[in-house]
């Protein structure tokens, strides 16, 4: 559920609007947006939880040096929301907890 994060966007007239879906909720963002500031302007303050608590984490620096803002886009797990522009379209959920490995491919 979206909370009031009291953050508000500079609009832009010529700017048309980008669809994505947070959580199973359609958001519309800016085009020029990073996925974390359109989750952020739309009140959403959490993208992931902690591995080994689970607390609750949000998207802090906004330039990619915390990792706060680690999120699952378009089915890809650990994406820093704060580097990445929003596209029509994106499917975005939050991490939950740590990120399990994968074996490689043997080929």
């Amino acid at each position: 559920m979206p909370i009031d994060l009291r953050w508000r966007r500079l609009t832009s007239p010529d700017a048309v609007p980008v669809t994505l879906v947070f959580e199973g909720t359609t958001i519309q963002a800016d085009p020029r947006d990073s996925v974390a500031a359109a989750i952020l302007a739309a009140g959403y303050g959490s993208t992931r939880t902690t591995p080994v608590s689970g607390q609750q984490r949000g998207p802090f620096c906004m330039m990619g040096v915390c990792f706060e803002c680690l999120l699952e886009i378009d089915d890809v797990p650990n994406r820093q929301g704060c580097m990445v522009t929003v596209e029509d379209g994106m499917r975005v959920r939050r991490m939950i907890g740590a990120r399990t490995a994968s074996k490689p491919a043997m080929g």
